[in-house]
Order: structure tokens, then C-alpha cells, then sequence
């Protein structure tokens, strides 16, 4: 039951022995849309306000796409200061999730990215893979009460795509695709959550490169 309120740099890298491929063949295989998946920066992207970044979209279309950094803590603010600051009395003391940098879109605005067991209607995005994301104050009065999800982290701002740009940077080895699931995203200590998407692609992190040449 649920609850709730209803730059083009070619990449050199070694693999890792007896499970890794080479790293553009992995690439080949990444799906067209990417919703509920993460995305892994590689040394070949471009913008180093995503340097080392994974990134959770949350949906994905012709349209373009929405994602959340999830490994990058937001610094000397935390989920307690942040009640604070709307005024939300906390009656569990269990509640304190993470609060990371979003993204560089609307820093001022909070996204709850969270397990399946909560649904807000008419506010959460239900997200491929049996996550769900909420961006309004009913989910954080919820968590404050302990009533919230079973998972989630908190987001300021937020990673924004248009029609055609993920697929570009794609292209130009900017990222690579990897499956999400609750260990990754939720149990994965933030500064861990770079190698160890990396690692379950086949990719040893401690060997890529941008240095010419290809893998």
C-alpha cells in the first residue's frame, strides 16, 4: 500500500578482467529515452558544473529531458535547516534524508526524488524503475511527520535538457547510461555513487582518461 496524500574528447580507458567490454560497444547499447535510469559523466563532458556527476532522470522524450544530481551534497544545508527555514514542525526524529545540489536549474526550488510506496496525487511523477518524484510541500510535511517514503533525497534545483541536447552530449561521450535501483540511488554512499555506476557498466573508473585515442 502506498503512502501519502494519495568537449569531444575521445575516451582511453582499461576494463575491468572477466566482466568488461570495451567501452564503445557499451555505449552502442545505451537506450533512446532514459527515464529512470542515471547517467554517468564522463571525462569527455564538456560542462564542469557536471564534472564527475550522476545524474536520475526523471523523464525523458522528444521533448527533452529532466534529471536530478544525486551525488553531489548540497554544502551547510541539511533537511532539519530546511523545515526550518518553511516553518514545518518535525515530530520524527528518524527523518533526516540527504539534501543534494539538483542541478543548475531553480536552485531555490526543492524535488523529493523517492521510492514507489509514495504517491501524492496530482504531484508525483511516477518514474520507470519504481521510483516517484515529488516537488511540493505536502511530501516534506509528510517526512517531517515520519509518514513519508521508505527512500528518498532531497534535490535543490535541477538538470534540464532540451529536445535533441542529452542525445548531442551523448555523441560527443559525455555520458554513459547505467541501470538504477534503490542500492544505487538511496543505500550508495553520494561520493561512491560515480565508481560504482561506472563498475557496474564494465568500466574500471580508475583508469579512464581523456588522453587520445580510443578505448
Amino acid at each position: 500500500m502506498r503512502a501519502g496524500c494519495e568537449s569531444n574528447n575521445s575516451v582511453r580507458t582499461r576494463l575491468i578482467p572477466g566482466r568488461a567490454r570495451p567501452i564503445l560497444e557499451v555505449m552502442e547499447e545505451q537506450p533512446d529515452f532514459l527515464e529512470g535510469q542515471v547517467l554517468v559523466a564522463m571525462p569527455g563532458m564538456g560542462d564542469p558544473r557536471f564534472a564527475r556527476s550522476v545524474v536520475f532522470i526523471c523523464s525523458h522524450s522528444a521533448e527533452g529531458a529532466m534529471g536530478l544530481i544525486i551525488n553531489k551534497p548540497a554544502q551547510e544545508l541539511d533537511f532539519s535547516d530546511l523545515l526550518d527555514q518553511l516553518q514545518i514542525p518535525v515530530a520524527s526524529e528518524r527523518t533526516n534524508p540527504p539534501v543534494y545540489f539538483g542541478g543548475p536549474v531553480e536552485h531555490g526550488r526543492g524535488f523529493v526524488l523517492h521510492t514507489a510506496d509514495y504517491s501524492c496525487e496530482g504531484a508525483t511523477l511516477e518514474v520507470e524503475g519504481g521510483f516517484g518524484m515529488t516537488a511540493t510541500l505536502d511530501i516534506l510535511r509528510d517526512m517531517a511527520r515520519g509518514e513519508g517514503p521508505r527512500g528518498a533525497l532531497l534535490a535543490l534545483g535541477y538538470a534540464g535538457w532540451a529536445p535533441g541536447q542529452l542525445e548531442t552530449e551523448f555523441q560527443a561521450h559525455g555520458w554513459l547510461a547505467c541501470d538504477a535501483d534503490e542500492a544505487l540511488i538511496f543505500d550508495t554512499a553520494p561520493e561512491a555513487r560515480w565508481a560504482t555506476a561506472l563498475e557496474r557498466i564494465g568500466i574500471d573508473p580508475r583508469l579512464l582518461s581523456t588522453e587520445g585515442g580510443n578505448a
